[in-house]
C-alpha cells in the first residue's frame, strides 16, 4: 500500500454486494462514486464547503486496471496534481485490500464557481494555500501554475 503514501487523503471504501453487476464484478459506474467520496473527503479537509464557492467537475476519467469483486475494501488516494487560476486537476488511485494492488486510477478537473450565479472564479488564496500545505504534508511539492 506504499502507493498511497504520497496522497494526503486516503478514503476507505467498503465494496457492497450491490456494487457488482451482471458480470459478477464491480460496475464501472461505482468507481466514479468511490472517487467522488475520496474527492469530497479532500474538499472537506480544505473546509471548502464553508466558502462562498462551489466546485464543479469539468472532466473526469477512470482507467480500470483489474476487476474488483465483493467482498473487498478499497483505499482511495486523492491528491491535487495541478493548480490553475480557477481550476485544479485531481488524481486518484484505487488500491484493493483483497488483491493487494492498484486496481484503477482516475483524474478529474474541478472548476471553482460562485455559489450565487455559478460564474467561474479564481481559487481563493486561503484554499490555494491549504491545498499547497496539505500536499506538502504528504511530501508532494505542488507548484501552482
Amino acid at each position: 500500500m506504499k502507493e498511497l503514501s504520497v496522497y494526503p487523503i486516503v478514503h476507505e471504501q467498503t465494496v457492497a454486494w450491490g456494487d457488482m453487476d451482471a458480470f459478477g464484478h464491480v460496475n464501472n459506474v461505482q468507481y466514479y462514486r468511490y472517487i467522488e467520496s475520496a474527492r469530497i473527503a479532500y474538499l472537506m479537509a480544505l473546509n471548502i464547503f464553508d466558502q462562498d464557492i462551489l466546485t464543479v467537475v469539468a472532466s473526469s476519467q477512470c482507467k480500470y486496471l483489474s476487476p474488483v469483486f465483493y467482498p473487498d475494501v478499497l483505499h482511495i488516494g486523492a491528491r491535487i496534481e495541478e493548480l490553475r487560476n480557477s481550476a485544479f486537476r485531481m488524481h486518484y488511485v484505487l488500491w484493493s485490500k483483497a488483491q493487494n494492488q492498484v486496481v484503477a486510477t482516475g483524474e478529474a478537473v474541478l472548476v471553482c464557481v460562485t455559489k450565487h450565479d455559478s460564474k467561474k472564479v479564481n481559487i481563493p488564496d486561503s484554499i490555494r494555500n491549504k491545498i499547497i500545505q496539505l500536499e506538502s504534508n504528504a511530501g508532494h511539492n505542488l507548484v501552482s501554475h
